[in-house]
């Protein structure tokens, strides 16, 4: 192995959560800082809990819920192919004054 090419290994080195909980433990980094840990994980905890930073989810429920009124009704197949039978029909269909 070639010398001088590891970084030092530090002993004591502090995790630290975004719920407050430190954690001691040996690393390459001295200090780190982290979103979530088995104090305060939904899995861990058994609560259910959402990490929304940017309001994404807060954002589809609302787009959701004012979508719900706007759609539309649905149409058998049947009723779609009379519909355009009859746009086709009238669409063909000229009046006789205009024919020459």
């Amino acid at each position: 192995m070639k010398s001088g090419i590891h970084p030092s290994y530090t002993e004591r080195a502090t995790i630290t959560c975004g719920c407050g909980a430190v954690i001691t433990t040996g690393s390459t980094r001295s200090e780190m800082n982290i979103d979530v840990c088995a104090n305060c994980h939904p899995f861990y905890t058994g609560k259910k809990k959402r990490i929304d930073a940017t309001g994404r989810v807060d954002r589809f429920e609302k787009l959701s819920k004012k979508s719900e009124g706007l759609r539309p009704t649905t149409r058998s197949k049947r009723e779609k192919l009379a519909e355009k039978s009859k746009k086709k029909a009238e669409k063909t269909a000229t009046p006789s004054s205009l024919k020459k």
